[in-house]
C-alpha cells in the first residue's frame, strides 16, 4: 500500500514538473527541464541610470504619425524583476518586457493604451558602457469605438543614439 502511494506522489509529481512554466528556465518536448538565468540578471549594470536619447526617424508609412526627431531622457531603474523606463520631464512611465540580454546588447518591448491607440515599442540597444546605439519600432493601432478592432496601423522605425547623463537612477531606486 505504501508503494503504491510513493508510485502515486512520484508519477503526480513528475506530471507537474513537467507542465510548470518557470521564468528563466526552459521545457523541451521529451519534458526534461533545463535551468536557466532570469534574463534581467543578464543585462549589463550600465544599462541603469539616465540616459539622454537622440531619435531620428529612417522609415514610416504615416508620416503626420511621426516626428522626424526627438531628444528625450530615459531614467531606466529596475526593481526585483522589473524594469522600469520612466521620463522625469514628463512624468511618463512605463515597465518594459525583456526579450534578449547578453553581449552588452539587450532588446525590450514597450506596450501601452492611449485615447483608443495602442502603442508597441520594440527597442533593440547595444550598449558602451556610457553610450548605446539602436533602433526603434513603433506601431500604433487605431482602435474602433464601436467594437475596439485595429481600423489603422501605422509603423515607423528610428535610429536611437543614448549618451549616459546620470548613474544608476535618478529616481533613487
Amino acid at each position: 500500500m505504501l508503494k503504491k502511494i510513493l508510485k502515486l506522489f512520484i508519477l503526480s509529481l513528475l506530471v507537474i514538473i513537467s507542465s510548470i512554466n518557470v521564468k528563466g528556465n526552459e521545457v523541451y518536448n521529451d519534458n526534461v527541464l533545463k535551468a536557466g538565468v532570469s534574463l534581467i540578471e543578464k543585462v549589463p549594470e550600465t544599462f541603469f541610470g539616465t540616459w539622454r536619447v537622440e531619435s531620428s526617424l529612417i522609415e514610416t508609412n504615416s508620416p503626420n504619425d511621426f516626428k522626424k526627431e526627438n531628444v528625450d531622457i530615459w531614467n531606466l531603474s529596475k526593481q526585483g524583476d522589473v524594469i522600469n523606463l520612466s521620463n522625469p520631464f514628463s512624468g511618463a512611465s512605463a515597465s518594459i518586457t525583456l526579450s534578449y540580454a547578453g553581449d552588452d546588447a539587450i532588446r525590450f518591448i514597450r506596450k501601452g493604451n492611449y485615447d483608443g491607440r495602442i502603442l508597441t515599442d520594440k527597442v533593440e540597444l547595444n550598449i558602451d558602457t556610457e553610450r548605446f546605439t539602436g533602433t526603434n519600432t513603433l506601431v500604433l493601432e487605431t482602435l474602433s469605438d464601436i467594437d475596439n478592432s485595429v481600423i489603422k496601423t501605422a509603423k515607423a522605425v528610428y535610429t536611437l543614439k543614448g549618451e549616459k547623463i546620470a548613474g544608476t537612477s535618478i529616481l533613487g531606486k
